[in-house]
């Protein structure tokens, strides 16, 4: 059955994305568009009851940051997030990131009761994948990201719901945190949050230009002008004034951040141990992927001379047995590939194995700021130092 869902999702992905040709194709793009012209309505009048104090917003007395986009996935969120909460905890503040657990599967009902009768805990509460330590919760349980938050940020709060409003106050009441990370908030409008960091990929800035469900925008570009920080990310250095004068068209105020998303090091998913980059110079490996974007990551190991002799993607967020990473180890091991590579992502979702044919390894990323590192600089102060609602 999962299977057959992902068959379905990724037919839509090409039918949208247009790697899908003919006259079936076609058509089922033009019902699509005529969809996203109802949904680009639903989003305007969603905002303007907001707008207009007819639906509440929320404030929960501690300064809220939002980190999201304006399209669906692929912007490299994660490590931005990861940068910031690491940054705000150094400078002395009790950081907790809200998630709403995208695709995260919650434990059955009769064992979540008895597990909350058991510990004289709140049925209701949120999941809490970390209290800023140790991790409390699997990935299947937490969501991907989440999960990858909490197991690199030791001392930050993660916690998981659908209603945010709820579980910031958890944060704040139980946890004694004092700032917020709205993750994948810029939608989120039921929680109020004074600042939002919206992420544009350089690659795709406003993916193809249509909304959802005809293309990926999840609201049209000019909403980017609730932005109060835009970080542009996935660049390389090369001159980027063309996008720049178009989000100026959107946004006039909101300062500008160019950022790279750059590989550190390989870690062996069972030992822990590290190689260096230049281990990958020269070297035959498999590539195991299920994310939006496999072809970027494809690409990054190419370009840090890795030789690509085998590859195997799946949907996005795809959940791994063991015998589909049996399978992808086997075949690797049958080219004579010594090692296989995938995503910190993909790595949370694989399950645990003790020893492997191939040993497999992730490519643990980070984010470094190329153009506006002291008005990033500025930004964190003043989240850390101002007491904002």
């Amino acid at each position: 059955m999962r299977r057959f869902f992902e068959s379905i999702e990724q037919l839509a992905v090409d039918v949208i994305l247009e790697r899908r040709g003919g006259k079936r194709a076609s058509f089922l793009r033009a019902i699509l568009y005529q969809a996203s012209r109802l949904y680009r309505k639903i989003v305007e009048a969603r905002l303007f009851l907001y707008r207009s104090h007819l639906l509440r917003q929320h404030l929960l007395g501690c300064p809220v940051i939002s980190i999201g986009n304006l399209t669906m996935g692929g912007t490299g969120k994660t490590p931005i997030v990861e940068k910031l909460a690491r940054e705000l905890t150094e400078r002395g503040r009790h950081v907790a990131i809200l998630s709403r657990g995208y695709k995260s599967v919650p434990k059955p009902f009769l064992k979540r009761l008895l597990g909350r009768l058991n510990q004289h805990q709140d049925f209701f509460a949120p999941r809490i994948v970390s209290e800023g330590g140790a991790l409390l919760l699997d990935s299947r349980t937490a969501g991907d990201e989440p999960f990858m938050l909490a197991k690199n940020l030791k001392k930050v709060a993660v916690l998981v719901d659908r209603d945010r409003v709820k579980s910031g106050l958890y944060a704040i009441e139980r946890l004694g945190s004092d700032l917020l990370l709205l993750d994948d908030g810029l939608q989120y409008l039921k929680l109020r949050h004074r600042f939002d960091l919206v992420l544009i990929d350089r690659e795709a800035p406003f993916g193809n230009e249509f909304l959802i469900p005809r293309g990926t925008l999840r609201e049209p570009p000019e909403h980017l002008r609730r932005a109060t920080h835009i970080i542009i990310t996935k660049c390389n250095g090369s001159d980027l004034s063309l996008l720049h004068e178009r989000i100026r068209k959107f946004n006039r105020t909101a300062e500008i951040i160019e950022c790279a998303h750059r590989p550190v090091e390989l870690c062996n998913m069972i030992t822990g141990e590290t190689l260096p980059l230049s281990h990958l110079k020269d070297l035959k490996v498999g590539v195991l992927s299920g994310i939006a974007s496999p072809e970027s990551f494809e690409q990054g190991l190419r370009k840090l001379g890795a030789d690509l002799a085998f590859t195997q993607s799946y949907a996005d967020h795809h959940r791994y047995s063991r015998r589909e990473i049996e399978r992808f180890l086997s075949r690797c091991r049958r080219r004579g590939l010594t090692v296989a590579l995938t995503t910190e992502k993909d790595a949370v979702r694989i399950p645990r194995l003790s020893q492997t044919e191939v040993p497999i390894y992730y490519l643990r990323i980070e984010i470094e700021i190329l153009k506006g590192k002291e008005i990033w600089d500025k930004m964190v102060k003043r989240f850390a130092g101002q007491e904002i609602a």
